[in-house]
C-alpha cells in the first residue's frame, strides 16, 4: 500500500503506522538545523561560565552526549531510518538564564535529518540537565525545533 491516510506519510490507507519506503528517492546532500534551551538558576550559569558543576565538564558532556544523539535516532524514534550521518555538530552557549543549544546534522542519504537533529539538542539538553540537577532541579528542557532543512524533494525550509 502506497497511499497514506490523510496525507501523512507514515500511516498507510487504513491508519496503520508504517514505515516510509525511501528506495525509490535519490541520495543526496541534506541537512538540519534543530534547537532549544535548557533554563537554569543563576546558580548554575555562575558555575558554566566559572569553575564548573560538581559533575564534570557539563558543556563537553553534554555536547558529546548530543552528537551521540543524533546517531541513535532510529533506536529511539521507532519509524526513522537508519541512515548514515556524514556530519554532526552541537553547539552550547550560556546565555543569563538559558544554556542555548544548536545542532546541525549532515547526510547524503535518502532521507532527511530533522529527526536526527532535534533529538540531538533534546539529548544535549537533557544532559545539562542531569549535569546540573544537583545545584538546580528545577531546570527546563524547552522550545526543542527545527530551524532549516535542506535538501530533498522539498528543498529548503527555514523558520520564518
Amino acid at each position: 500500500m502506497t497511499e497514506s491516510a490523510g496525507g501523512l506519510t507514515h500511516v498507510d490507507a487504513t491508519g496503520a503506522a508504517r514505515m516510509v519506503d525511501v528506495s525509490e528517492k535519490s541520495a543526496g546532500a541534506r541537512r538540519a538545523v534543530a534547537s532549544g534551551k535548557v533554563y537554569v538558576s543563576a546558580e548554575v550559569v555562575a558555575a558554566l561560565r566559572g569553575e564548573g558543576v560538581p559533575k564534570g565538564d557539563a558543556l563537553a558532556v553534554a555536547r558529546i552526549a548530543g552528537i551521540m544523539g543524533a546517531k541513535r535516532t532510529p533506536d529511539l524514534v521507532p519509524l526513522c531510518h537508519p541512515i548514515a550521518i556524514t556530519g554532526a555538530k552541537v553547539e552550547l552557549e550560556v546565555a543569563d538564564d538559558a544554556v542555548l543549544i544548536v545542532a546541525t546534522v549532515k547526510t547524503t542519504d535518502r532521507t532527511g535529518v530533522e529527526m536526527e537533529a532535534l533529538t540531538a539538542v533534546a539529548v544535549a539538553g537533557l544532559t545539562v540537565i542531569d549535569m546540573v540537577k544537583a545545584l538546580d532541579p528545577a531546570a527546563v528542557l524547552t522550545d526543542v525545533r527545527v530551524e532549516l532543512k535542506e535538501g530533498g524533494k522539498t528543498g529548503h525550509w527555514e523558520r520564518p
